[in-house]
């Protein structure tokens, strides 16, 4: 399994407010982000699996949602969270 439960502690310990901390924005957008990052490899050696490409896009649009948000509401962590995930905008 890809996603351990150290590794997730690790990835809301880092983003977020503490290690059991998985209800902040930051958190849920980096876990999306590491999942996205997983099932993008996945689609490269397996270009045909569709189940796995409806559930990359899915992630998308939540980590999308999520980061629309964030901007709303405070625009100075949207743009921290972009910088430190290096996602593009």
């Amino acid at each position: 399994m890809y996603l351990t439960k150290e590794k997730k502690e690790e990835i809301f310990a880092e983003y977020g407010k503490g290690a059991k901390d998985s209800g902040s924005v930051e958190a849920q957008i980096a876990l999306f982000t590491y999942r996205i990052q997983h099932l993008t490899e996945l689609m490269k050696k397996n270009k045909k699996d569709q189940v796995s490409e409806r559930a990359l896009v899915t992630l998308v649009g939540k980590r999308r949602r999520q980061l629309d948000y964030l901007k709303d509401v405070d625009i100075e962590r949207y743009r921290a969270i972009i910088k430190k995930l290096n996602l593009r905008k």
